[in-house]
């Protein structure tokens, strides 16, 4: 069974409550249609009823009835969530008045009700940009227990089995950090091998550490920067498999790893890769996706307490439907943790 199945079947088996905000907006609408009739999440979407009725009706959407509508300008609930965002943002001065308008923006209402758990994840940014994504889901979900740094990783799917589990390898950060500290880059490699288990389905993750030198190799404070952050990460989490610095021939292919890190654990078997910044992940992705003919899945946003997922706002139907999928694998994957 390939990956994207395997994804879909796990979201099917404990369907979570995954939040739209952008209800009224095509694909996301189009997505939600298809996510219902799958069966993959239980689909709260937050618009203008009347108006998602329309569209739905008018693109002959027949699955649009089984979703939860909510209208951010006639909730029910929208004092309780007010209430609930004046106390989490009290020491930032906000009032309530400025909580009730808030309320009825569907980016924060949408993480209001993950908050007040109304909902397991969300999915946006089609129509939003990533900074407006991020700034109520930071404020009002926060971050994990033991994570400052929120960052993207990316499901890379290769078009054969050669590297990685079977073709398939999880990149980060690729979307957030530009220039992580030590403390940073070592929380990316922890989330990037919890991402790489709760939605590419791995066991086992190997997490390699890249850099221009290999073991010591080159001589230079952004090598020394990734040696220090593999010992960190080790303190994060004892059980992780890492090791680094680590060129990406030698994390990938075994013959290099064994000739230029021999004993390396990791060296010729990684299939998690964390880059040494933002703009190392985001070209090699983008250079694996299109000279290489890869799949790219993301980002998938990590390190927020519960799932949000920020879309690109070029993003087609199909990308939408597979991030309603990959974040209620990340939503199971929370509530497993916290147990």
């Amino acid at each position: 069974m390939d990956i994207i199945s395997q994804l879909l079947n796990r979201a099917r088996r404990s369907k979570q409550r995954i939040v739209l905000p952008e209800g009224t907006e095509g694909r996301t609408l189009r997505a939600a249609d298809r996510a219902i009739a799958e069966g993959i999440a239980d689909i709260i979407l937050i618009g203008n009823p009347s108006e998602i009725s329309s569209m739905a009706a008018d693109w002959n959407l027949m699955n649009i009835g089984g979703a939860t509508i909510i209208d951010p300008n006639d909730n029910p609930k929208a004092e309780e969530y007010a209430q609930l965002l004046a106390e989490l943002r009290k020491k930032k001065g906000m009032t309530i008045e400025e909580a009730r308008e808030l309320v009825k923006n569907p980016l924060y209402l949408g993480c209001l009700m993950i908050k007040n758990g109304d909902a397991d994840g969300q999915v946006a940014g089609a129509r939003n940009t990533t900074g407006n994504v991020l700034r109520p889901a930071l404020q009002i979900i926060k971050t994990s227990p033991g994570i400052t740094c929120v960052s993207g990783a990316m499901l890379l799917i290769t078009q054969t089995q050669e590297y990685g589990e079977d073709g398939v390898l999880v990149m980060g950060d690729v979307a957030v950090t530009p220039v992580p500290d030590v403390d940073q880059l070592a929380q990316i490699a922890v989330c990037t091998a919890r991402t790489a288990k709760a939605v590419a389905g791995f066991t086992d993750p190997r997490v390699a550490m890249l850099s221009f030198s290999t073991k010591g190799s080159a001589k230079h404070e952004v090598v020394d920067k990734v040696v220090a952050a593999v010992a960190r990460a080790k303190e994060m989490d004892p059980n992780l498999k890492i090791d680094g610095d680590l060129q990406a021939d030698a994390a990938l292919v075994p013959a290099v790893g064994a000739s230029k890190a021999p004993g390396s654990p990791i060296a010729g078997n990684a299939n998690v890769l964390v880059v040494p910044s933002l703009e190392v992940g985001n070209i090699s992705y983008k250079l694996v996706q299109r000279l290489g003919r890869a799949e790219a899945i993301g980002p998938i946003l990590q390190g927020i307490a519960r799932p949000v997922n920020d879309l690109s706002r070029g993003c087609s139907t199909d990308d939408v439907y597979k991030m309603i999928a990959v974040t209620a694998n990340q939503a199971i994957a929370a509530k497993a943790q916290e147990k």
